[in-house]
This record gives structure tokens, C-alpha cells and sequence, in this order.
């Protein structure tokens, strides 16, 4: 399983990048918005990946974030959204406006994505809605941790163990409110452990 990818961006098209990682080139698809980020030829990327295997291919997918990934691997969990689709809709909206919309039932602004219609739209927001629960808005207990802060490093670790979003986010809130300000990551991760498994 390749869950990473640091190497110099060799080239880039449309929907894919070509990563140069030590002589090897990977061939990586991705959304338009993680392709806009990369740079440019020749610089050092890190890429966070999704490997997807099928009877004819082994595809890599890429992701500027581990967030952007947790979301695409939750879309695709949604029946019909295939990785095209994810793509498409990672596209068009971030990890933060994809969040305010799966809450807000907005399903208009998921189908503005290439490939989703109405009714795919709708059933991506029925479906996650219940997953991303504990990711709720505003400054409940719950609340959607920042990027790049030790909170968002703990729910993706959480993630990456099994735990559904809503479980991860709301056992890194309980083990926060318990360490208080600034914990170490590892005392977070530990403690959130804890939490969810009572």
C-alpha cells in the first residue's frame, strides 16, 4: 500500500501528475485543486495517496492533505461515486465547504460538481451526513478541528484505525477539553484512544 509520496513534480496534465521519486515516476490522478497547488516542474511535492486496485489496474490518487484524502475516501464509500466522481467533486468545493454543505443539506452546491446531478447530490448528503456528524459547525464540543493543527493530525489518525469521522472528532474534543491547551500529539492520539473506546 503506498499511502505517500514525496518526490519533484515531473509533469502534469488535466487530471493527473507524474511524481519522480528517487528515478521512479508515479503516475498520480488528482483534483484540479490538488494539481493547482503542486508547484512547479521540478519542484519537491508530498502527496498524500489512495491506492485503488481493480482486475485491470492499480491506480494512484493524490491529495495535498490527509483531509482532502479522508473526505475523498468518505465519498467514495457514498454508492455511485466512484473516483471520477470524487475527483470532480473535490474539484469544485474544499474539504471546509464540502463539510458546510453535507450539514446543511445543500445539495445544489454538490451537484455544481462535474458528473453529479441532483439526485446524486442528494444521496451524497443523506449518506454522509450521519458520518460527518461530529465534524459539526460552530464551537461545540465537536467542532471541525483546523488543518495542520494537532487536532486534525489525531481525527486522521483515528481515521486511519478504523474509527468513523464522527467518533474521531468527538473523542479528540473530549480528550482535548481533558489535556487542556496544547497537548502533545501523542498524548492526543493516546487519550482520544481511550475516549472512544469506552
Amino acid at each position: 500500500m503506498i499511502a505517500k509520496l514525496r518526490g519533484l513534480l515531473d509533469s502534469f496534465s488535466a487530471d493527473h501528475a507524474v511524481i519522480d521519486v528517487q528515478g521512479v515516476g508515479y503516475l498520480v490522478s488528482a483534483s484540479t485543486r490538488t494539481l493547482s497547488a503542486l508547484g512547479a516542474l521540478g519542484d519537491e511535492v508530498v502527496l498524500h495517496t489512495e491506492m485503488q486496485v481493480s482486475q485491470d489496474a492499480i491506480r494512484l490518487i493524490g491529495f495535498t492533505t490527509a483531509e482532502e484524502r479522508d473526505w475523498f475516501r468518505l465519498l467514495t464509500s457514498v454508492q455511485g461515486v466512484g473516483a471520477r466522481v470524487a475527483l470532480g467533486i473535490l474539484s469544485a468545493l474544499s474539504p471546509d465547504e464540502l463539510l458546510r454543505s453535507v450539514m446543511s443539506g445543500d445539495k445544489a452546491m454538490i451537484a455544481r460538481a462535474q458528473g453529479v446531478g441532483p439526485k446524486l447530490a442528494q444521496r451524497v448528503v443523506n449518506e454522509l451526513k450521519d458520518k460527518v456528524g461530529g465534524l459539526a459547525l460552530g464551537g461545540g464540543p465537536a467542532a471541525a478541528p483546523q488543518p495542520g493543527s494537532f487536532s486534525a493530525d489525531a481525527v486522521s489518525a483515528l481515521l486511519n484505525l478504523g474509527f468513523r469521522p464522527a467518533e474521531a472528532s468527538s473523542a479528540v474534543a473530549a480528550a482535548e477539553s481533558e489535556l487542556g491547551p496544547e497537548p502533545s500529539l501523542d498524548a492526543l492520539v493516546r487519550t482520544a484512544l481511550k475516549k472512544a473506546a469506552r
